[in-house]
């Protein structure tokens, strides 16, 4: 049976996917350097427990989905997800590598559990899954794993709720342990944490309220479920809403949950980054 080795978080604004190919040049640059030392430990539990599958909850911002049609859940089951240009400036890198057995049977699942799911046979995946993937698995070595893209839309209102995602993440999760194929399963939940990139709070950053979410993602996290979506743009800012994207990583987590690593950093493009590695014990 398939079973969840563990969570990883992580931000995954543009500017970070036109660093991450000069990481070896900018460990000492006094604005990347603590950003790209909270990776190493992450890499090494990654290295270390081997995953098979990732499954990579993010949201798309207008490659693959747009105003016009912008499905609230959608779910990748390609053979292959292709990076495209974005208009960011960031490089266009080679594809990952999807498992659409796998995909059918957690679509087919989640239905079963009455969440309605747009399914993508073709998908192009911007750097809302491109960033997180290049900084767990550094130098391509991506290749090496395969990929189920989750998108949530945290762009078009109405956007879905913390509960709503949380138990999405729940019921990914069931339908992960009820795959019969022997596979080690990490969840990634991307974006994040406090930040607005328009308007009169633009660049606001809100510590207080991500340290908070920051520990209580991991013994409490449903009280976190139980805050609005206005309740995040009031405290996170309109883009910090994307910490819906971490909850449904956090319900897909069924066992005792240790934390391996964690780091947090507000020094990148107005953004609060957040890194967490949690260990699900089965």
């Amino acid at each position: 049976m398939a079973r969840i080795v563990g969570g990883l978080t992580t931000s995954h604004i543009p500017a970070i996917g036109n660093a991450v190919p000069k990481e070896k040049d900018l460990v000492n640059d006094p604005y990347w350097k603590d950003f790209f030392a909270a990776y190493p430990p992450a890499r090494a539990w990654v290295q270390k427990v081997k995953p098979d599958v990732a499954i990579v909850i993010y949201n798309d911002h207008g490659l693959n989905f747009f105003l016009d049609k912008m499905p609230t859940f959608a779910v990748g089951a390609a053979f292959q997800y292709q990076h495209a240009d974005e208009g960011w400036g960031i490089p266009t890198i080679p594809p990952f590598q999807g498992d659409p057995e796998f995909s059918w049977h957690i679509i087919e699942s989640l239905v079963r559990d009455e969440f309605d799911i747009a399914s993508c046979q073709e998908m192009y995946v911007d750097h809302g899954f491109t960033v997180p993937m290049s900084l767990f698995w550094p130098n391509y070595s991506y290749a090496g794993i395969k990929t189920i893209p989750v998108q949530i839309n945290t762009v078009q209102h109405p956007l879905p709720s913390p509960a709503r995602c949380f138990k999405l993440g729940q019921a990914i999760g069931r339908a992960i342990e009820s795959y019969p194929k022997d596979l080690k399963v990490v969840v990634l939940g991307t974006g994040g944490l406090s930040h607005q990139l328009d308007g009169e709070r633009a660049g606001m950053i809100n510590k207080k309220f991500d340290m908070m979410c920051m520990e209580k993602i991991v013994n409490d996290p449903e009280s976190l479920a139980r805050l609005s979506i206005r309740d995040l743009v009031r405290e996170a800012g309109a883009q910090g809403a994307e910490f819906i994207l971490w909850l449904a990583m956090r319900g897909a987590l069924s066992g005792k949950i240790s934390v391996v690593h964690q780091a947090y950093h507000i020094a990148i493009s107005n953004t609060a980054t957040g890194v967490m590695v949690l260990e699900n014990a089965a």
